[in-house]
């Protein structure tokens, strides 16, 4: 038998982290291990308990969502933990930075209870919430914003692996991808891969942020 998704949720608004909390513990396959209501206590809990998957509020006291999200899952953090952010739609404006501080996804406050769940599912599989359509409205929505860190292309990837990472930070699906550089799909998974272990990025999300942050793609 498949072991259950292990989930914190951490919210300042007891009601909405009850709801979630609730909702996410009766469904099978799924199991609250915590809950808690501000992000020091998540970022304690989480390591304590070792969950598979945090939902994670962006306001909060004492630390905020992306500092704790920071925290448990940015770089340099040894065993990070697979981060959910949740935000209300006019603090949307953090998502960007959650993305960047090593979130795996996010979901708005308003979502359904199926696109809660899906969301922890896929994020507790490794793989990033948000579709490449997706991504590319999120962090093209800010890209005004925000300015390169490091200017330049990394010396790490090869030209085709460069090509790879704008096509994949412009929202272009894997299938996409491979029409517009006449390769197949396999072989660009085989890029986005490589891409991933030679920058060290965890997925899709992150790769994305880090070609804005390069100045790859505006």
């Amino acid at each position: 038998m498949t072991a259950a998704v292990r989930v914190l949720v951490c919210d300042d608004q007891a009601l909405i982290r009850t709801g979630f909390a609730t909702i996410i513990d009766a469904q099978p396959g799924l199991e609250v291990v915590g809950e808690c209501g501000d992000g020091r206590t998540a970022v304690d809990l989480a390591r304590r308990l070792a969950p598979d998957v945090v939902v994670m509020d962006v306001r909060m006291p004492v630390l905020d969502g992306i500092q704790a999200t920071r925290l448990l899952a940015g770089a340099g953090v040894a065993h990070p933990v697979k981060v959910l952010v949740v935000t209300t739609f006019n603090l949307d404006e953090y998502v960007y930075e959650a993305l960047r501080a090593g979130a795996s996804g996010f979901l708005l406050k308003d979502a359904s209870t199926d696109q809660l769940l899906h969301g922890i599912r896929t994020i507790a599989t490794g793989a990033a919430l948000l579709a490449p359509e997706v991504t590319r409205q999120l962090v093209g929505r800010y890209a005004a914003r925000i300015r390169p860190a490091e200017a330049g292309p990394d010396d790490a990837l090869t030209p085709r692996e460069l090509d790879v990472l704008r096509l994949v930070a412009e929202g272009l699906s894997n299938r996409e991808i491979a029409d517009a550089l006449v390769i197949s799909p396999e072989t660009v998974k085989t890029y986005v891969s490589r891409i991933l272990a030679k920058l060290q990025l965890r997925d899709r999300v992150q790769a994305v942020v880090y070609a804005y942050r390069r100045g790859l793609v505006t």
